[in-house]
């Protein structure tokens, strides 16, 4: 079933949003070769904790699986999500995938972010740039009475048209008081086909696109998604909420991650000017 927001539960939703903001913005702020990522994942957690929520995806369980241990997933190279924090230390040329989920006040926060550490290769830096880019064309269909299918129809035309693996075993959500609602979100689709998208309508859209081939493969501990060939995969999300008469929502924000990434002279995935072209 969906669920319909009102304006109050689209600000909490942002409140929650914030937080996972500020988390990721901190991580930024750290990201670097030797850093061990299990670190990066203590601080996100400190963050939300002393904010007064908890982190969403710690303890959160799926059938097989141990419950999730981590405060963040990060996703190293060929893992496309649900990477567990750990011992490993971050290499000059790795890009990583971060991606955070807060519960604040009885309202869910999730987006993600691909970084890369240190100097990366212009391959992955493509990569980054054309993900995160289709993850803003596909937002730009999430108008009302327009359909699912528009949203994953302007992902997959985009990446595919560059090269690039759509992976399809995996997808976008609706949030909102539950961390994962209806409607599934794919990032493929045609266009005028799915549900159709109404004002009130709370969604993560989350790009998860590959070097190679979209297929996947999981690890033996249930959780790490890695792409089948070896080849590095990219990930990025962001909520939004479907409004009546006008462009949707962008409740969360890479602006205050952009930032530091600029003032540390980092790399800001789509900073070559790739450009986003209308479907």
């Amino acid at each position: 079933m969906i669920h319909l927001k009102s304006p109050r539960d689209i600000e909490g939703l942002r409140r929650s949003a914030d937080l996972v903001g500020r988390a990721l913005t901190e991580v930024a702020r750290r990201i670097r070769p030797g850093v061990v990522t299990a670190e990066l994942d203590r601080v996100a957690e400190e963050i939300i904790r002393d904010a007064g929520a908890r982190p969403a995806f710690k303890g959160y369980t799926v059938p097989g699986a141990d419950p999730f241990p981590a405060t963040l997933c990060m996703s190293v190279n060929d893992v496309v999500v649900h990477g567990i924090p750990g011992d490993y230390a971050l290499e000059e040329g790795d890009i990583v995938s971060v991606d955070c989920g807060v519960e604040l006040d009885g309202y869910f926060g999730d987006f993600a972010y691909t970084f890369g550490v240190g100097e990366i290769t212009e391959e992955k830096a493509a990569l980054l740039s054309a993900t995160k880019q289709s993850l803003l064309d596909g937002i730009s269909y999430g108008l009302e009475g327009n359909r699912l299918g528009d949203i994953g129809h302007a992902v997959q035309s985009f990446c595919e048209a560059r090269g690039y693996g759509v992976v399809r075993d995996l997808v976008g959500h609706g949030i909102g008081r539950r961390m994962h609602e209806d409607p599934q979100v794919p990032n493929y689709g045609r266009r005028g086909t799915g549900k159709k998208l109404r004002a009130g309508m709370t969604l993560c859209v989350e790009p998860m696109i590959t070097a190679g081939t979209p297929d996947v493969v999981v690890d033996e501990d249930r959780w790490t998604v890695r792409t089948a060939d070896g080849q590095p995969a990219a990930h990025f999300e962001h909520m939004i909420a479907v409004r009546k008469g006008g462009a949707p929502d962008v409740l969360s924000s890479f602006e205050s991650i952009e930032a530091v990434l600029a003032d540390a002279g980092m790399f800001v995935p789509g900073s070559e000017g790739v450009s986003v072209q209308p479907y």
